[in-house]
């Protein structure tokens, strides 16, 4: 009875860290250069980046206080937008409320330069007076108070190591690429070799 006790807790255990390898992931970010919009002496969406030495990403900043320079490097975490891992914490309606802006930014109901201010505003408070942006950030809230959290899948947070608002580079928003979490077959195969360890753990323990 206790060998297979233990043989449970040992495969839960490993089935929930495979799960974690799924949500979040830690990436190497090289800052290659902004696009053309710009407000205010600030540039806004989109920041283009090497994700893990990959092609050029399109991110939206959300830390407006945090410096960023062409050519920076650095080591990020990348999870769930909802997953409350995040540089600004577990306030979720404040990030429900920046994938609604990210996604009409993406879809073009949004202007890239309106939406970048509005998320800045969102997670730095009273940094614009803008009617527009301030609108933009009342409805998204609004929205927020009842979107599913389905709505936001495959959206994630590229926040860096370290970094808290104010210090270390900004945090970002964008869409998980495909070097930034090991492959489904990688993850398949790991499970595999989990159940496998688990199994001959078992044999051993009857043989006892």
């Amino acid at each position: 009875m206790l060998s297979r006790r233990f043989l449970l807790l040992l495969v839960v255990a490993l089935s929930f860290s495979t799960l974690a390898l799924a949500d979040s992931a830690t990436v190497n970010m090289t800052f290659i250069d902004t696009g053309t919009n710009s407000s205010n002496g600030f540039y806004t969406y989109p920041y283009y980046f090497s994700i893990n030495g990959g092609k050029a990403t399109p991110l939206m900043c959300d830390a407006f206080n945090n410096p960023l320079s062409v050519g920076d490097n650095f080591n990020a975490t990348v999870s769930g937008l909802l997953s409350g891992k995040g540089m600004f914490g577990n306030d979720i309606r404040d990030y429900k409320a920046a994938g609604i802006i990210f996604l009409g930014v993406m879809n073009g109901t949004i202007s890239a330069t309106v939406g970048n201010w509005a998320v800045w505003n969102l997670f730095t408070k009273g940094i614009t007076t803008d009617a527009a942006v301030l609108a933009l950030d009342q409805n998204a809230l609004l929205l927020a108070q009842h979107a599913k959290a389905s709505e936001f899948k495959g959206l994630v947070l590229y926040t860096p190591v370290g970094s808290s608002p104010g210090r270390g580079p900004q945090e970002f928003i964008g869409y998980r690429t495909p070097m930034s979490t090991p492959e489904p077959g990688s993850l398949l195969l790991l499970s595999t070799g989990l159940i496998g360890i688990a199994g001959t753990l078992r044999r051993k323990l009857l043989r006892g």
